[in-house]
C-alpha cells in the first residue's frame, strides 16, 4: 500500500475505515488501543501555533478526532503538573496545579473569555515562535505564555470592575474553584508568592528561614508568626496570589472542556503519574517526608554509581495510622490519585511502580551506593537506619547478594505481601473506586528492575504491567517481553518516551546484522506456515519488519495496546533521552500537518499501516481462524482502496 499524494478522506470512508478497524480489534480481542502523546508534543490547528502543544487546543482535539477514526479509544498523556523554567521534564512537575503551558491562548482571545487577550498579542507570539517545525520552543513560550496569561489576568479584573456579564459568570466559577480546591491551591499560590518575593522559584534558596519552613514550622516558629506571614504574604503579594488562582482556574476550565470532547468521541484520556514530588509540593509538605533520605535506582550495568534523583520520600510511618486508618501523608497521596481519577476516565498510568512498593532510598548527599547507606526502604531489615520500617525478616534474604539486587529478597508471605500492597490497596485502588474507575484502568510501569515483592503484589492484586517489545532478549524462548508470552490484562508495546524510535531502533537492527534472531522469533510467533519464507522477507524487508512488530502487538494474548506517537508517525527523531537535558529534549512533536505526513510516511512503509498490521495479525492466529474473519479480512482490504493503495 502506497500513498502519492495527500488527499482528503470522505467522511463516509472515515466510517468505513473506522468500522473496519473496530471489527477486527474485536476479533482479535483488543479491549483497548491508546496512542501516547505528551501535552506539549500535540499539533497547533492552522494560524495557532505559539510554541507548544495542548490537548485543549483545537488542534490537540483535531489530532484527537483523527486517531479516533483509525480506532483509537484512548490517548495516554504525560504528566500535566507545572514544570519549571529550567527544565522541560514533565516528571518533575506538581501533584495538583495544572501547567499553565496547556492553556489554550487562542481561546482567551474569543467571545467566550471575553475577549480578555487581545488578538495583537497572540498574532505576536505566533509570528515570533522560533520552532515552526514540530518541535517546542520552552522557554520562549514559558515566558511569553506568563505576560499573555498576566494580560489576560488584567483585562479579567478591568471588565470585572466595569461589570462585564461574562466575566461576572466567569468570576464567580472561578471562586467556586479556590473553595473547592483550597486544600492544594492555597499553598500552591503562596510558594509562588514567596517565589516572587525572594527572585526564584528554588526554596531551599530562599533567605528567609520562616519562608522556608511556613508549613513545616514545628519547633521552629509559632502558630501566630505563621498566621501573621501568611496574612502578610496574602497582603503584600495579593495581585501574585490571585493571578495563580486564576491561571489554574482557565487551565482546569479548558481540561474539563477537554474531557467532555473526548468522551463525546468515545475515548477516554489516561493520567501519567510520575514517582516525583516537585519543588513546590516538598516544600508545602516537608513534615511528611523522610527527612535525609532521597528517592533513586541502585548501581546497575547502565548506571555504576546509581541514578541519584534527588525526589523526596514519603515517611513511612506518616502513610497509615496505628489503626490502620490514612496518615497525613496517605491521605495527601489519595488525593492526589482522586483528583486523576476524576480528571481521566481512562484511568492513571503509574511510572516507576518500584517506588509504591520496594523503593530504593540513599542518604542526601551521598550516592545511592549500597556502601553509602543506600538500600531498599522496606526490605532492609539488617539497616541501622531503615530496619525500624523493613516489612521482612533478615532470614528472608539472600545475603551472598547486595541490596541493590532484585534477587536479595528471597520470599514473601502472604502477610508480608499485605504490607508491600498497602499504599497501592488502599490509596490508588480506593481512589480509582471512589471515583467509579475500576483497577483494570491502572498501568503500573515495571520496567526495568523488579524486586520479589513488586511482583507479588502485582501478582496479588492482579494489577496491569507493561510489556515492551524493544527489550526483547530474542535468544531467550520464554523471555517476558516476546509478546506472545504475555497475559492478557498487560498493555503492550513496541517502545515508550524513553526509548529510541521504533525506525532508529529498527536501523540498528540492520546495519549491525542483529536482525536474524528477530526475524526468526517473529516469523516463528506470527505465521503457521511458510515460517521460512517470510522470515527472508523480514531478513531484506525493514519495512516488512517494522509491520510485523506492530501485528505482533495485536496478534498478542495482551487485551491493550499502546503506540508511542513517534512509532504510529515512523519518526526517527527522539522525544527524551534519560539523563540529559536541554531544550531539545522533551521537545519533539507532531507536525501541524499531520495527516499529509502520516500519508508521506505510509507510502515510504514508516508509519503504522494499522490495516496491514491488522490482516497480519488475524491470519497469525492461524488458518481456521483467519477463514473464520475472511470478512473482515476482506472489510480492511476494501479499506486500502481509499485508505492508500
Amino acid at each position: 500500500m502506497t500513498i502519492s499524494t495527500c488527499k482528503e478522506t470522505s467522511k463516509k470512508e472515515k466510517t468505513e475505515l473506522k468500522k473496519a478497524i473496530q471489527k477486527a480489534l474485536k476479533v482479535l480481542k483488543k479491549k483497548n488501543l491508546s496512542m501516547i502523546v505528551h501535552g506539549p508534543s500535540f499539533p497547533a490547528a492552522q494560524g495557532q501555533d505559539y510554541g507548544i502543544g495542548s490537548p485543549n487546543t483545537s488542534g490537540g482535539q483535531n489530532f484527537m478526532g483523527f486517531i479516533s477514526n483509525l480506532g483509537f479509544n484512548g490517548i495516554q498523556l504525560g504528566p500535566e503538573g507545572k514544570t519549571k523554567s529550567i527544565d522541560a521534564s514533565p516528571y518533575i512537575g506538581t501533584m495538583f496545579s495544572n501547567n499553565p503551558l496547556f492553556i489554550d491562548l487562542y481561546q482567551l482571545t474569543q467571545k467566550d473569555f471575553a475577549e480578555i487577550l487581545s488578538s495583537e498579542t497572540f498574532d505576536g507570539i505566533v509570528s515570533e515562535n522560533p520552532n515552526k517545525h514540530n518541535r517546542v520552543a520552552y522557554e520562549y513560550i514559558y515566558k511569553n505564555s506568563d505576560a499573555a496569561l498576566r494580560e489576560a489576568f488584567n483585562n479579567f479584573r478591568k471588565k470585572l470592575t466595569e461589570g462585564d456579564s461574562k466575566i461576572k459568570k466567569l468570576n464567580k466559577k472561578l471562586q467556586e474553584f479556590v473553595e473547592k480546591n483550597q486544600y492544594w491551591l492555597e499553598k500552591d499560590a503562596l510558594y509562588e508568592a514567596i517565589s516572587t518575593k525572594h527572585g526564584n522559584d528554588y526554596w531551599p534558596m530562599w533567605a528567609d528561614e520562616l519562608d522556608k519552613n511556613l508549613f513545616n514550622a514545628a519547633g521552629k516558629f509559632s502558630a501566630k508568626e505563621v498566621q501573621k506571614r501568611i496574612a502578610e504574604l496574602k497582603t503584600n503579594q495579593k495581585d501574585e496570589i490571585e493571578y495563580y488562582e486564576f491561571v489554574q482556574f482557565v487551565a482546569d476550565l479548558q481540561k474539563q472542556t477537554t474531557k467532555d470532547f473526548v468522551l463525546n468521541n468515545k475515548m477516554k484520556t489516561i493520567a501519567d503519574c510520575q514517582v516525583a514530588f516537585s519543588d513546590r509540593d516538598y516544600w508545602a509538605n516537608q513534615a511528611l517526608f523522610l527527612q535525609g533520605w532521597n528517592l533513586g535506582c541502585p548501581p546497575d550495568v547502565f548506571s555504576a554509581d546509581g541514578q541519584a534523583w534527588g525526589f523526596p520520600v514519603m515517611d513511612p510511618e506518616k502513610l497509615f495510622n496505628k489503626d490502620g486508618s490514612l496518615g497525613d501523608g496517605g491521605k495527601l497521596l489519595k488525593l492526589r490519585f482522586a483528583k486523576m481519577f476524576e480528571e481521566n476516565p481512562g484511568g492513571v498510568r503509574i511510572d516507576h511502580i518500584i517506588g509504591l512498593i520496594d523503593p530504593f532510598v540513599y542518604k542526601s548527599g551521598k550516592l545511592p551506593k549500597p556502601e553509602q547507606g543506600a538500600s531498599r526502604l522496606y526490605s532492609s531489615p539488617e539497616h541501622a537506619e531503615l530496619g525500624k520500617y523493613s516489612l521482612i525478616r533478615i532470614k528472608d534474604l539472600n545475603q551472598e547478594v547486595g541490596p541493590e539486587s532484585e534477587k536479595r529478597v528471597l520470599t514473601v508471605n502472604d502477610a508480608q505481601i499485605k504490607e508491600y500492597a498497602r499504599i497501592l490497596e488502599n490509596i490508588v485502588i480506593e481512589a480509582a473506586k471512589e471515583k467509579g474507575i475500576g483497577k483494570e484502568s491502572i498501568i503500573c510501569e515495571d520496567l526495568g528492575t523488579i524486586t520479589a515483592p513488586v511482583e507479588a503484589v502485582m501478582k496479588k492484586l492482579k494489577l496491569s504491567g507493561i510489556r515492551m517489545t524493544q527489550f526483547v532478549d530474542p535468544e531467550v524462548a520464554d523471555h517476558p517481553y516476546r509478546i506472545k508470552n504475555t497475559e492478557s490484562q498487560h498493555w503492550a508495546m513496541i517502545a515508550s518516551h524513553d526509548n529510541q524510535p521504533l525506525m532508529s531502533w529498527v536501523d540498528e537492527l540492520y546495519s549491525t546484522n542483529k536482525v536474524t534472531l528477530h526475524a526468526e522469533n517473529l516469523s516463528s510467533d506470527l505465521k503457521e506456515k511458510h515460517v521460512t519464507e517470510f522470515k527472508n522477507e523480514l531478513m531484506q524487508s525493514p519495512q516488512k519488519f517494522v509491520t510485523a512488530k506492530f501485528a505482533e502487538l495485536f496478534a498478542s494474548p495482551s487485551e491493550n495496546i499502546q503506540i508511542f506517537f513517534a512509532d504510529f508517525f515512523g519518526s526517527r527523531e527522539r522525544y527524551n533521552m534519560p539523563g540529559t537535558s536541554g531544550s531539545e529534549n522533551w521537545s519533539l512533536r507532531i507536525p501541524n500537518d499531520y495527516e499529509c505526513y502520516f500519508q508521506e510516511q505510509l507510502a515510504k512503509c514508516e508509519a503504522m499501516n494499522l490495516l496491514e498490521v491488522l490482516i497480519m495479525a488475524i491470519e497469525a492466529k492461524g488458518h481456521a481462524f483467519a477463514a473464520k474473519h475472511i470478512d473482515v479480512i476482506e472489510n480492511l482490504r476494501k479499506c486500502a482502496e481509499f485508505y492508500g493503495k
